[in-house]
């Protein structure tokens, strides 16, 4: 019965966005990324897969390892193959895991994630940052590289300013296509999320979110005509800030920025 055969791989899945990394020596490096920020003692992996990132996420001592996955032939496979998890394989999807259910302590996040998902992945990360003050990730190259711009590049965007009001980004290296089972059409490449100190907004988190999702809604425009729809007063209005576009503001300019709406509605 299949149960009881030893699985040899995992069949890559195109709706899962499945791309299995084969290069050792590339899942060792990301592995080495994680730096322990602020003392966690656990770390979760996204994705697993056939776990190449995870043989070496469970020699380091440093830490307990969790891992998740939707696939169900995944889930075979690591508990045929990595049997000292245990109860840490979990069969379920990431993006719907109640943390307080694993985690009674901050954590760290790392994986390769897959490109379908990406964005939502980090959305969510966004959701649990008080819980999460390390993250490792391979994505998408433009992904990558678009969360880790600053103010002025034409890769800055929403998710940008958003993540990076609670974290300090690195754009770690580059990962070639030929390195995957199958290959992906594109690079990928391998960042780093470190908790910074901020605690929270000076302002209503959720009215900054608003804020920095319709300044890029037309990012080509100035704020002035992007945010029409605040209706701010003149005197606000006239301010030299409104004169830029969304991609030239820094975080700290968009907390001003919401500042500035939350006033307008005082």
């Amino acid at each position: 019965m299949r149960s009881f055969a030893i699985m040899k791989s995992v069949r890559a899945k195109k709706h899962l966005g499945q791309h299995f990394l084969k290069d050792k020596s590339i899942a060792a490096d990301i592995v080495n990324a994680l730096t322990i920020h602020e003392g966690y003692k656990s770390v979760l992996e996204v994705g697993p897969g056939m776990g190449v990132l995870t043989q070496f996420l469970l020699e380091k001592k440093e830490y307990e390892t969790f891992v998740i996955d939707i696939d169900k032939e995944s889930i075979e496979y690591l508990k045929q193959h990595f049997p000292t998890l245990g109860a840490r394989i979990i069969e379920g999807d990431f993006l719907a895991l109640d943390f307080s259910s694993l985690f009674d302590a901050p954590f760290a996040v790392i994986g390769n994630f897959p490109y379908n998902i990406s964005s939502q992945i980090f959305f969510k990360i966004l959701e649990e940052k008080d819980r999460i003050p390390e993250v490792v990730g391979m994505l998408q190259k433009e992904v990558a590289v678009r969360l880790a711009s600053g103010p002025g590049n034409k890769d800055y965007g929403i998710l940008s300013v958003l993540l990076q009001a609670f974290y300090d980004i690195d754009y770690l290296f580059t990962v070639h296509e030929n390195v995957f089972q199958p290959e992906p059409k594109v690079k990928s490449g391998v960042i780093r999320l470190k908790r910074n100190k901020r605690e929270k907004l000076e302002v209503s988190e959720k009215e900054f979110f608003k804020v920095v999702k319709q300044a890029f809604s037309t990012r080509r425009k100035t704020l002035r005509n992007a945010l029409k729809v605040y209706n701010l007063p003149k005197e606000m209005a006239d301010n030299s800030i409104f004169d830029k576009r969304a991609e030239q503001l820094s975080v700290e300019d968009f907390i001003y920025l919401t500042s500035l709406v939350e006033k307008s509605r005082a």
